[in-house]
């Protein structure tokens, strides 16, 4: 491993290159900052061993980009990509991206936002259920989105005119752009043909859709690329269960070695509890979804775990009802992926087997002697609205205005948050509270109350300004 021949001086700088390219995976000259490349240039030899090592990750680096190839393991609804004001992309979004993105590598240095919208329609209309006119604003929105998403990377540059001016008015306004090449070569490189796949399956690792391959899986594991399996579980999920694991996954997880490897790469902090590991991040850089942080969606969910965790290890209390955790639901995503795929589309000569080829049944029968799932406490929706009214009633004064009148939306936001880093898994009927959430227990709130100030020479008068809150924080 070669950061462990990295001085102490330079450790810090080596472990912030490797924070970087792990949390965006494209790196330009202006994305994320200007400062990421040139660091990254610097340790790009040592980095390229160790990620490929560690986690069987391929780093390219060149004068303009560095982009980490990285393996999926299993497809999680829960990473879109998000437009500039943090929505998330829908499907034309998407389809919008990637014609724009074939569109600008078979154009010159510039193009106009007009001319990449033409080529985009065009292209459009030969998929079926997706269609883009420039007639219609929730269209020209949707496309200047993505079109955002490609500048914010460094794919193209704004040398003159307004995208959002011609959003308003395709008619009047124009934006011209210059067309980095490095950048957009870099930014789409599947691992394998998109033509050749019958299946979303196929780009996961170690899955393969012929019967044959199938087999194989079931033999036994390599624990090397086991072992890399669990550090990119580590880097890439909230938080690591233990009971979610394979038998031979759960040892690699126990093996001080296997956290200690990824701290010495990253200078994350492994946090170990009986059930799993979860990386915390000091810097409060890497992830993607800071907690705590700050807003009353956050700021809620915080409170809302604090008050999950009392529930739950309250000894006074009822006995709560537990359940198994429910399945991941990857078949039915992979299914959707799978109904999307343009048939028409795929080159049968060269294509996979049909992704419904399974294995012999043998091979999914479990052990007569398999441990019974492991069960969660169960907190139903009622608990959950009962709770959230409670924290608008003591706090509400300090939430932002749109959630004051907004309970259900409020609850639901908060739910989703605690979800998105696996603190709870979310059922029909309510959530089911998980190991992590006890490190937010004994949630401490400080409200600051502002002075009202005197307006200019006149006294302070009672009903001044209103109180504000200071920011709730987990004593851990």
């Amino acid at each position: 491993m070669r950061a462990r021949t990295v001085s102490p001086l330079d450790l810090d700088s080596y472990q912030r290159a490797a924070r970087v390219i792990l949390s965006n995976h494209l790196v330009t000259q202006t994305y994320p900052d200007r400062l990421a490349l040139p660091l990254l240039r610097r340790w790009a030899t040592e980095l390229r061993d160790d990620l490929l090592d560690l986690f069987g990750y391929r780093l390219e680096v060149t004068e303009t980009t560095a982009r980490l190839f990285t393996v999926a393991d299993r497809l999680t609804p829960g990473t879109p990509a998000r437009t500039a004001t943090d929505r998330t992309f829908d499907r034309h979004r998407y389809a919008y991206l990637a014609l724009a993105l074939a569109a600008l590598g078979r154009a010159g240095n510039q193009i106009t936002l007009s001319e990449l919208a033409e080529h985009v329609a065009t292209e459009a209309a030969q998929v079926p259920g997706v269609t883009l006119s420039t007639d219609r604003a929730a269209d020209r929105d949707a496309f200047v989105d993505a079109v955002g998403w490609l500048a914010a990377r460094g794919a193209i540059v704004l040398a003159d005119g307004d995208a959002g001016g011609w959003a308003s008015n395709p008619g009047a306004g124009e934006a011209l752009y210059d067309i980095d090449r490095s950048v957009v070569v870099a930014l789409f490189r599947p691992p394998r043909a998109l033509q050749h796949l019958t299946s979303a399956r196929s780009l996961l690792a170690g899955e393969q859709p012929g019967a044959e391959d199938e087999v194989i899986a079931y033999r036994p594991a390599d624990q090397r690329e086991v072992a890399r399996r669990i550090r990119r579980a580590l880097v890439e999920r909230p938080v690591v269960y233990a009971d979610e694991l394979t038998d031979d996954e759960r040892l690699q997880l126990a093996l001080p070695r296997t956290a200690a490897d990824v701290e010495e790469l990253t200078g994350l902090v492994a946090e170990r509890r009986a059930e799993g590991i979860a990386m915390i991040d000091p810097s409060g850089r890497m992830s993607d979804v800071r907690f705590p942080s700050t807003g009353t969606v956050s700021q809620v969910a915080l409170l809302l775990a604090g008050e999950m965790a009392d529930r739950v290890l309250d000894p006074d209390a009822p006995a709560l009802p537990t359940r198994p955790l429910p399945d991941s639901g990857t078949d039915a995503l992979i299914a959707q992926l799978d109904a999307a795929i343009p048939r028409h589309g795929v080159f049968e000569q060269l294509a996979d087997e049909p992704a419904d080829t399974v294995p012999p049944a043998e091979f999914f029968a479990p052990a007569d002697d398999s441990p019974d799932p492991v069960r969660y406490a169960l907190l139903d929706d009622a608990w959950l609205t009962g709770a959230v009214d409670e924290l608008v009633h003591q706090f509400g004064r300090t939430f932002a205005a749109q959630w004051q009148a907004d309970h259900t939306g409020l609850r639901r936001s908060a739910v989703a948050l605690l979800d998105r880093l696996d603190l709870i898994r979310t059922v029909d009927d309510g959530v089911l509270v998980l190991p992590a959430i006890a490190r937010f227990r004994g949630v401490v709130v400080n409200i600051r109350e502002r002075t009202a100030q005197s307006d200019l020479f006149h006294d302070p008068v009672p009903g001044g300004p209103p109180t504000t809150a200071e920011h709730p924080s987990a004593e851990k």
